[in-house]
């Protein structure tokens, strides 16, 4: 699995049993998905929907989004398109495509989901042995990996080299936050903050003001505490996703090798980011470019928001003693 660790902590952990001076309480309740934990927080507007029954139709809805996402489970459509079945595709499926390759074609090709091979040649996957690769063998996978080598149809997807694989857990779990904060909505849940493994959307706000979550603080170790150094608001229609490279990693030969591979090299990405937060107006387009942008480093990253409305990022970058500082980047007045 291109398993990312996301590293937004939610501020809705604190409001587990509110309840304010407005007539209508905060309610919060958690659950498991895509092999993390999601958290739903909202305000009660006095629907006839009990919580029980809203986490069980969040739970369907994820585990639907799961059977067509998941590279394990033997049953999904990404799975058994992988394994070169005629499999359908459905509107998630080709969406999530869209979706890829728009950030795809706005990052020169930093972000790809055609880098399955890649992620399973250095051992990224479930239970895969993580290792560093030679050159030769780089070689030859790189040439099955590629945006060029789909061509992407209305409702079908044909590939120019039958080894071509697709991986969507870059993006996937953003689009499952837009999908559940959108069902809410429609269920009658205006103001709701929705979060699956770190990536959050909002909608509405928290009577009256801006949901808020945290950006949290980068860790020496995979399995340091996790603590947050900044809150940022999150207004209405807007969605937060986050990329780091110090939880899921190797080290060999006194060298760390980072989940997050470059898909145009086909090695693990090389810049002095720790981590990067991208604010955008859905998840899946966030979750996608903060992966683009730990690849492209800080300098390439930021010219790209500067150009982009859509967009703002915090960068947090290393030096060469260890030490890290903040940057924020906002598009220019002009964009």
């Amino acid at each position: 699995m291109f398993k990312r660790i996301s590293f937004i902590i939610s501020f809705a952990a604190l409001l587990l049993i509110t309840i304010s001076c407005h007539n209508n309480p905060i309610k919060h309740f958690e659950g498991q998905a895509f092999g993390t934990l999601y958290s739903i927080t909202y305000v009660d507007t006095g629907n006839s929907d009990s919580e029980s029954q809203l986490h069980s139709q969040i739970d369907s809805l994820l585990a639907e989004l799961s059977h067509t996402f998941s590279i394990f489970d033997t049953n999904s459509i990404i799975y058994r398109w992988n394994k070169g079945e005629d499999v359908e595709l459905n509107e998630d499926f080709l969406m999530v495509l869209h979706i890829s390759k728009a950030v795809s074609e706005c990052t020169d090709g930093a972000f790809d989901c055609t880098v399955q091979p890649l992620v399973q040649l250095w051992g990224f996957g479930k239970d895969g042995v993580r290792h560093t690769v030679a050159d030769d063998t780089l070689a030859t996978v790189r040439e099955f990996v590629g945006f060029q080598l789909v061509d992407l149809q209305s409702d079908s997807i044909i590939r120019k080299d039958p080894r071509v694989q697709l991986n969507f857990n870059a993006v996937a779990k953003g689009y499952a936050v837009d999908k559940v904060a959108d069902w809410l909505m429609e269920h009658g849940y205006a103001n709701c903050l929705v979060e699956i493994g770190g990536e959050v959307a909002a909608r509405g706000d928290k009577h009256g003001k801006p949901w808020k979550v945290g950006i949290q603080t980068p860790t020496k170790t995979a399995d340091g505490t996790q603590e947050s150094f900044q809150a940022i608001p999150l207004p209405d229609h807007r969605a937060v996703a986050t990329s780091g490279n110090y939880r899921n990693y190797f080290e060999e030969g006194g060298e760390r090798y980072t989940h997050i591979l470059d898909p145009r090299t086909g090695h693990p990405e090389r810049t002095n980011l720790l981590s990067v937060t991208v604010l955008a107006p859905d998840c899946a387009t966030a979750d996608a470019y903060a992966t683009a942008f730990m690849v492209l480093g800080h300098e390439k990253s930021s010219k790209i928001v500067k150009q982009n409305p859509d967009l703002e990022a915090w960068f947090i970058i290393a030096d060469e003693n260890g030490k890290w500082r903040v940057e924020r980047q906002q598009p220019t007045a002009n964009s």
